[in-house]
């Protein structure tokens, strides 16, 4: 393979990301509203339904993360990329808060080893001296999709109010996305991996790099309650009924800005660099976000591109942290782990955060989230920087 980064089967892999997250992220804000408006769920009940697609890709994305690294990657990609398209039929068929429970709910393990799948291949056809950065540009599909999705969704419903349109094209944008892995190829994906003799807790869960999962937990915490709260709490506290969407946007603009900022020092390989930069600015997005109610619009809308701009310099710095502290064999393992570390945290804002927001209002759900992100920041700075560096296997990763 040359040293190309741009070559064609990375551009493809990005694609059907950003297909995937469009998918995603199309929906998302407004789930909440939907389960509101049309089965009249209460909030804890809403947190509880949405929960379970976030339990779920938990739960599948450890297995998944050995059997990328044990079978054929291509076919395990383009197995998962179909369960996570024909769910979204599922959702066009589900006529009870039940049904729609349980499609939710199950939806959650194709995607769960389908962002497994899909990240572990864009470092197969990446040179292996463009990794880090590759793997931060890679995000930019995420950030892009981000950006767009929230916005065409909440326009869409806006002008049609119907949910059934935004299930379609989320069906049919992550068909493309299939279509395209499907042309992708790499000469890795064909190596089938020798499989241990006796399974053991390391070929699920990447035991070296445990601290900086946990540490990764507090921060999917903070978006899991935000992102899916947003919408509704911009409706009830502020007032604010078409701002969701900008605010997803300017939170994507920060991400890809601080990704083609941070490019250098990942190139680098600045990689704790990036993590403190990123978690410090942030944690003051998430101080202006639950001051803004005094701040007004201005907060609003500063904390969307603070909080892109830190979780952008801070995501792809762990994640190539973890990468770094894996066996070449362990490339999927160590993705599933960074990726079952946020899914922890964002089931429990869901979840928890619903029923905060049941009992004492919004208002003290979003305080919670910004007292949780500095727990974070704490722990990184006392305990996490450390740990990495007295384990990483690459000694370029400073």
């Amino acid at each position: 393979m040359t040293d190309r980064l741009w070559n064609a089967n990375y551009i493809k892999v990005m694609t059907a990301n950003f297909s995937l997250f469009f998918a995603f992220y199309v929906l998302t804000p407004l789930l909440p509203l939907y389960l509101s408006e049309q089965f009249h769920a209460t909030k804890d009940v809403i947190g509880l339904v949405l929960s379970g697609y976030t339990i779920t890709a938990l739960l599948v994305r450890p297995f998944s993360g050995y059997i990328v690294d044990a079978f054929d990657r291509k076919r395990v990609l383009m197995l998962c990329f179909f369960g996570f398209f024909i769910f979204f039929a599922g959702y066009l068929a589900a006529s009870t808060l039940l049904l729609f429970c349980i499609v939710r709910t199950l939806h959650g393990g194709p995607f769960g080893a389908l962002t497994v799948a899909n990240s572990t291949m864009a470092i197969d056809v990446l040179p292996s001296n463009r990794r880090n950065e590759g793997i931060g540009y890679y995000g930019l599909s995420n950030n892009l999709a981000m950006a767009i999705a929230p916005t065409i969704g909440i326009f869409i419903y806006r002008y049609t109010h119907s949910f059934d349109l935004l299930f379609w094209l989320a069906l049919i944008v992550a068909g493309f996305g299939m279509a395209v892995d499907g042309t992708v190829r790499s000469n890795k994906s064909k190596e089938l991996k020798e499989l241990h003799s006796t399974l053991s807790l390391d070929r699920f869960f990447l035991l070296r790099g445990w601290l900086l999962g946990a540490n990764m937990v507090f921060f999917g915490f903070c978006f899991g309650v935000l992102s899916n709260y947003l919408a509704i709490y911009g409706k009830e506290v502020m007032g604010i009924e078409g701002g969701t969407g900008t605010w997803f946007m300017l939170c994507s603009v920060g991400l890809i800005l601080s990704r083609l900022q941070g490019g250098k020092a990942l190139r680098e390989g600045r990689l704790t660099h990036n993590a403190s930069v990123g978690m410090v600015i942030s944690l003051v997005g998430y101080i202006i976000f639950v001051l803004m109610p005094t701040l007004g619009y201005a907060g609003y809308y500063a904390s969307a591109l603070l909080i892109g701009l830190g979780n952008g310099h801070m995501w792809p710095a762990f994640q190539n942290m973890m990468i770094s502290m894996a066996r070449h064999d362990q490339r999927g393992t160590a993705n599933s782990t960074i990726l079952v570390a946020w899914d922890i945290g964002m089931g429990l804002g869901i979840l928890l955060g619903g029923i905060v927001a049941e009992h004492m209002g919004y208002a003290a759900a979003f305080w919670f989230v910004a007292l949780t992100n500095l727990a974070g920041v704490a722990l990184y700075f006392v305990a996490t920087r450390q740990f990495f560096l007295r384990r990483r296997l690459e000694e370029n990763t400073l």
